[in-house]
């Protein structure tokens, strides 16, 4: 794992020098949007809505549009003047109770690891917040936002998740009332529990598996081994087939015999060949000259006489 944030935990007048990194990531299965006729990507070209044209990054500016439909657009000064944070500190505000934290709350969870000295302390706090029962409410600068986010026990690690803010949980606009439903027999309620009951167990992550993104590879790749691929101009990738090199060489070989004009039929001419064919051709050149040479000698010698 690669660290993406280092900074500092403190509480009190402890400090804990640490690495963050991130705990989790994602394995859902994403597509392309691509032409059925060929497999070519289908791109889209940033259009401003008002005069159809389309529009370069530079040109493009952040927009904040308000409730009444209005767009408010902000610039680079404009932004450099909002409040940004910039602290390496995660620092603890309080220690609450674990039951205390609605986990519809949580956002992004983070592996933080002690650096050097930080070791003896880092399992201080571990072991602190382990044997109380409670999580650190802490406050924390990321990507130069403060945030809110608790610390807790994993194992023997501690992880730090980021928090949504109040105004973010949304409230339902349904309810489901007894009173509307004129109550629950017992009957029903005994059927329940022994539902529950019969379907009591522990949890294991272990035992659920993603059947539609395992379902998704295994068609990809029944679709590869069967030659249903596609190759593009854009493709950069293999396209999961496993590349033979004699037959890579082979049209590599027939490629440069057609930039020099020949025919890729021809054999392929070695160094070893190249140099005997040069061999024989300087015999034959040298068997031309004699042969010109071996009349005009005996011309000579019937003059002389």
């Amino acid at each position: 794992m690669r660290a993406i944030w280092k900074g500092a935990v403190s509480f009190g007048l402890v400090s804990v020098p640490v690495k963050l990194y991130a705990a989790t990531e994602s394995h859902d299965v994403s597509f392309r949007q691509v032409h059925a006729k060929d497999g070519g990507r289908i791109r889209y070209q940033r259009i401003c809505s008002i005069d159809g044209e389309e529009v370069p990054y530079a040109d493009i500016a952040k927009g904040f549009e308000t409730e009444d439909g209005e767009m408010v657009v902000l610039t680079d000064d404009d932004m450099a003047e909002l409040p940004s944070a910039s602290s390496r500190e995660i620092a603890v505000e309080k220690f609450v109770p674990s039951e205390q934290i609605d986990p519809l709350l949580f956002e992004k969870s983070y592996y933080l690891e002690p650096e050097g000295a930080g070791a003896k302390p880092y399992a201080l706090l571990r072991e602190a917040l382990a044997e109380s029962d409670r999580v650190a409410v802490v406050t924390v600068a990321l990507r130069q936002r403060t945030t809110v986010a608790v610390l807790r026990v994993r194992d023997d690690v501690i992880v730090l998740q980021t928090m949504m803010w109040p105004d973010e949980v949304r409230t339902p606009d349904f309810s489901v009332s007894l009173d509307e439903l004129g109550g629950l027999k017992e009957s029903e309620m005994a059927m329940a529990r022994m539902l529950v009951e019969t379907l009591a167990g522990d949890f294991d992550p272990a035992e659920f598996e993603d059947d539609y993104a395992d379902a998704v590879h295994a068609l990809v790749k029944a679709k590869v081994e069967g030659g249903e691929v596609q190759r593009t101009e854009t493709s950069t990738k293999s396209s999961g087939e496993v590349v033979d090199l004699l037959a890579a060489l082979q049209r590599s070989v027939a490629a440069a015999k057609e930039a020099r004009g020949e025919s890729a039929d021809e054999p392929a001419t070695t160094p070893a060949k190249k140099t005997a064919a040069k061999k024989a051709a300087a015999k034959k050149t040298a068997a031309k000259t004699a042969a010109k040479k071996a009349p005009a000698k005996k011309a000579a010698k019937k003059k002389a006489s």
